[in-house]
């Protein structure tokens, strides 16, 4: 009750800071700015230049000495960022900019993983993460709703200003409510610190770890992780940034409506993450509550290709179930990261899965802008997107196969 709602915010702070770009793009900032749609492309996937770069230094940062300082400062200098946006007219210096909020909010993610590993044994790993990650489609819900009015009722530019600086106050609020261990916590009686500690050295003492990072980084877990998050990515992101412009463009409405019809796919994800998560707790299986929803996610991008942009009603219908579906297998994902990733470096290794999910991000981002600019429709983006989530299903019975072969020491422990 304490530690997951400070999760649940700051993760949604991030990702409102890096998705309410779509928003900008489609509310008036493409045409006056007179950026091209290659340009608006890679101003957008810049973001993931910085936050592949920075991130793995960021996690072994935060593993090995404190996620408290690390998301600290994290947070006060994106939140800063994020509002200078707003008031930028050049677009090299969106570029940059952009590519700083990637390396600020690098770490996030991976950090938060980490931290909550330390608090949460492996039953309640899997919904824990999802409600760390539930900040991803419930913020995009709000803001696609939110955002789009308020660039109606004022810009673009105040629309930045205005979503940036709750990151700022909320640096200082993270600061002070959490500790980076259970035994720093004054917050806690000692009879339940005791029980908490006591939970997580048992699952400890079942940790082999390796003797190196590189061992971690070669792998084979590690490796098809990255593969998978890396394709999985790139349907997640090309939805999530270009979706608000595709609605705009199928239905002519103004970004406010547009807006709305945009949060609908991510209200669909967040329900679907929160009871996939608990099925996957309550089994004690993970893969087998994140491969389906790949393919599911897989064949509603495809489907929407062959409704075509004639049907747009229909094929938003297929839209809202490609992204519930993209979103569900989230908190088993990253559960399943965490326990099958040799203890002593599963901050790391989380890192290196995240980073490659970056890359999937960049990729996403402009090549979906990239090809609807190129092509004059959604139709070839819709096919790329559906590609990628098939061959991140396919991934998953590999990952397994490695660690019935032992290849990777399996971790029940925490990082």
């Amino acid at each position: 009750m304490r530690l997951l709602p400070v999760a649940f915010v700051t993760y949604s702070l991030a990702y409102l800071d890096r998705s309410n770009f779509s928003i900008g793009v489609a509310g008036g900032m493409q045409e006056e700015l007179g950026l091209s749609g290659a340009m608006s492309s890679m101003i957008g996937a810049s973001f993931f230049l910085g936050y592949c770069l920075f991130q793995i230094p960021g996690t072994i940062y935060a593993e090995r000495r404190s996620v408290r300082g690390l998301i600290f400062w994290c947070t006060l200098v994106w939140g800063l960022l994020a509002a200078a946006q707003g008031l930028l007219s050049s677009p090299a210096l969106l570029l940059v900019v952009r590519f700083l909020l990637g390396a600020a909010e690098a770490a996030v993610l991976p950090a938060m993983v980490v931290f909550l590993a330390r608090w949460f044994t492996k039953r309640e790993r899997g919904s824990a993460n999802a409600i760390l990650i539930l900040g991803n489609p419930v913020t995009v819900m709000w803001l696609n709703a939110v955002s789009g009015y308020i660039v109606e009722l004022s810009s673009w530019r105040e629309m930045f200003i205005i979503e940036g600086l709750p990151a700022v106050l909320w640096a200082f609020v993270f600061r002070a409510l959490v500790s980076d261990h259970p035994q720093q916590a004054k917050w806690l009686r000692s009879r339940e610190k005791e029980a908490v500690l006591a939970a997580l050295d048992e699952e400890r003492a079942h940790a082999t770890p390796p003797s190196t990072f590189a061992a971690a980084f070669r792998s084979r877990p590690v490796v098809l992780l990255s593969a998978q998050y890396l394709l999985w990515s790139i349907g997640v992101y090309g939805l999530v940034f270009w979706l608000p412009s595709i609605v705009t463009a199928g239905t002519g409405q103004g970004i406010g409506m547009s807006g709305l019809l945009s949060a609908i796919p991510f209200a669909v994800a967040a329900l679907l993450m929160v009871i996939n998560s608990r099925m996957s707790d309550r089994a004690g299986t993970r893969s087998a509550y994140v491969w389906p929803w790949l393919v599911a996610g897989g064949v509603g991008f495809y489907l929407s290709y062959l409704v075509g942009p004639d049907n747009f009603w229909i094929a938003f219908v297929l839209l809202v179930a490609a992204g519930g579906a993209m979103y569900a297998p989230y908190g088993p994902y990253f559960a399943h990261v965490a326990e099958v990733l040799p203890r002593n470096f599963a901050g790391a290794g989380i890192g290196c899965v995240n980073t490659a999910g970056s890359v999937g991000g960049f990729l996403g981002t402009y090549l979906v802008g990239w090809l609807n600019d190129a092509t004059g429709g959604t139709a070839v983006s819709f096919v790329m997107m559906a590609a990628t989530l098939l061959l991140a299903a396919l991934i998953t019975p590999f990952v397994r196969a490695s660690r019935s072969r032992g290849s990777a020491a399996p971790v029940r422990g925490t990082a």
